[in-house]
């Protein structure tokens, strides 16, 4: 069964890529001209949703479907990944699915040129969540510094880069380090029989 944040979720994905809702059995169609705001949906767009889940839109659908956004609510649906597009159309969850994709109509999708539609994004959290993890790393790091340097660590001692080295540099020696490697020396000696 599909949840109600599923189903506004599958309309606000379609939404992105063009797709329109028809309300009142046909009478009108309507589509928001802004889905995202920020870490939250749009205010129009949570007024359509709402008109949507009223009485007064009827029977309302997307466009290229014949499933109504009150038969989505009930426990006959589910909103899966399509197979073509990997965006969520709804499949019936007893039975066989419905004859086509939601994305059949629409000449220009998938489109890998474009982003992908999306969720709202809190970037205030996720900015927080990178610097925790960044943070992490530092603690860590920090750790290995106090301890006296380890012989059989000179590797990783000697990588350490000097605090002053500029960044055109620092890519300078990235690039010198990865590209072309060092040969190794052998202290062995070799057999010339």
């Amino acid at each position: 069964m599909a949840s109600e944040q599923q189903v506004k979720r599958y309309l606000a994905y379609w939404f992105q890529v063009g797709k329109k809702v028809v309300v009142r059995n046909g009478e009108n169609v309507l589509q928001p001209q802004r889905i995202i705001a920020g870490d939250r949906y749009s205010q129009e767009f949570e007024e359509l949703w709402q008109y949507l889940l009223s009485p007064e839109s009827g029977d309302c659908y997307l466009t290229g479907t014949s499933q109504t956004i009150s038969e989505l609510l009930t426990s006959k649906w589910d909103l899966e990944p399509c197979s073509r597009c990997d965006m969520p159309v709804p499949m019936f969850n007893v039975g066989s699915p419905p004859e086509s994709c939601t994305c059949n109509d629409l000449s220009n999708w998938p489109n890998t040129d474009l982003p992908t539609p999306r969720e709202p994004i809190n970037t205030q959290n996720r900015l927080s969540a990178i610097h925790q993890r960044l943070r992490h790393g530092e603690n860590r790091e920090g750790g290995d510094r106090d301890r006296s340097p380890d012989p059989k660590n000179q590797t990783r001692e000697s990588s350490r880069l000097p605090e002053s080295l500029n960044q055109k540099d620092y890519l300078r020696l990235v690039r010198d380090r990865s590209c072309c490697p060092l040969p190794q020396t052998s202290t062995e000696p070799t057999d010339t029989r």
